[in-house]
């Protein structure tokens, strides 16, 4: 049996006739930059988030980019970040000439740890950290609340890194710290948050696109001025911006799939929830070979309690959206060379963390954040889109079984 990592082909299968009509309605148009469908997508992502403002950008290393730009962070600044995500986060903090700050992760949800971000702030006595970037990974929200804490505490705006994690819930409190069963989406709890549109994600385009969402009309603005290479009105730069427009194409298309995303997102809860009762039923997790992936919000819940039957069949709201399914196995490269030659897909994400990629160069402080570098050394990724059927995954799990054997 073949199982690829991701098929988009089964998805195309039943939209291929809206994205259709939808691509030649752009065409017909012939309203190919910005216009109405950007607008629209913008629009409907920021109601879906529960902010006011939507910003449709190029990609979601551009929404990164344009955002910290719009904070007016440069050379001599620093932004405090996770070790352990995709480059885009590192890579657009040194675009900009500014330095990242790592901090080592949370082994459990491998999101940014709070703790040691607390350490690290309280020991930055001269205020060279000028923002917090948190990444939600593999499409679980970090510990937004600790998170907010910090930033509230040191005067620090938040671009939260929801490449992975669109419409994925976080439990949030009041202002005294206590829990009130109030649940936010990605994106909508710091200044900002910032969308990938790439096609392996749970919303994805057929190319590249993004999108920052915020409540702050006035940081919108800045946005909005800065992917138009910073005119405003057009040919007056008062600042130098860059060419970071959402294309309309790419717009119409994911307006269509915005409209099935929940219907998605349950898909994958439901196939995570399939792949955790086969793995314990295997015998994998009781013998240490594998580590499952944990939703780490799910046991926050305020408004209602999940035992774990109900967490196993994807009961609840989006604590997590498994953008992807990550284990913690060993022999991790063996196991991968083992199920590709089973025709199954698997993936590392990432094999590396970012604060031991070479672009660094030699005088980058050389950092010991042994979380990160375990979670690179040993997680895998294994298929978990919605049209995954469920022979696939017993297929799967009946393989990574003979492996162990």
């Amino acid at each position: 049996m073949k199982v690829p990592l991701l098929d988009l082909k089964q998805q195309l299968s039943y939209l291929r006739e809206d994205i259709i009509k939808a691509v030649t309605r752009v065409i017909d148009s012939t309203t190919y930059i910005q216009g109405p469908e950007v607008a629209s997508l913008e629009q409907e992502v920021a109601a879906y988030c529960g902010v006011e403002n939507g910003i449709g950008v190029s990609s979601g290393t551009d929404a990164l980019l344009v955002s910290l730009m719009a904070l007016g962070i440069g050379p001599g600044d620093q932004v405090l970040t996770t070790p352990y995500s995709f480059f885009a986060t590192m890579g657009v903090v040194l675009r900009l000439g500014a330095t990242p700050v790592f901090v080592d992760i949370d082994p459990v949800s491998f999101n940014i740890d709070p703790a040691a971000m607390a350490e690290v702030l309280a020991r930055d006595s001269e205020r060279k950290i000028k923002a917090i970037l948190p990444v939600h990974l593999y499409g679980q929200c970090a510990d937004m609340v600790a998170i907010m804490k910090l930033a509230n505490q040191y005067g620090l705006p938040v671009i939260e890194d929801a490449a992975q994690a669109i419409g994925a819930e976080c439990p949030m409190s009041d202002e005294g710290g206590e829990m009130n069963g109030q649940w936010k989406k990605a994106g909508s709890m710091g200044l900002a948050g910032c969308f990938s549109f790439f096609p392996s994600k749970n919303l994805g385009g057929i190319g590249d696109g993004g999108m920052v969402v915020t409540r702050d009309g006035v940081f919108a603005d800045k946005i909005r001025i800065l992917l138009n290479h910073g005119a405003s009105p057009k040919y007056y730069h008062g600042q130098v911006g860059g060419n970071f427009r959402l294309d309309p194409i790419q717009a119409a298309v994911l307006r269509i799939k915005l409209t099935y995303l929940e219907q998605w997102h349950r898909a994958r809860r439901e196939n995570a929830g399939r792949y955790n009762a086969l793995f314990a039923e295997s015998g994998l997790v009781q013998n240490n070979f594998l580590v499952l992936p944990q939703a780490v919000h799910l046991a926050k819940k305020q408004t209602k309690t999940l035992d774990n039957s109900a967490a196993m069949n994807g009961v609840g709201e989006n604590y997590h959206i498994y953008n992807q399914y990550v284990l913690r196995v060993s022999r991790r490269d063996a196991l991968i060379n083992w199920l590709r030659s089973q025709d199954i897909g698997c993936e590392v994400y990432y094999p590396l963390a970012l604060h031991q990629q070479k672009c660094l160069g030699a005088s980058f402080p050389v950092l010991s954040l042994p979380q990160a570098e375990k979670a690179a050394a040993e997680t895998i990724a294994l298929p978990i889109y919605p049209e995954l059927t469920a022979d696939m995954q017993a297929y799967v799990v009946e393989k990574v079984a003979e492996f162990y054997r």
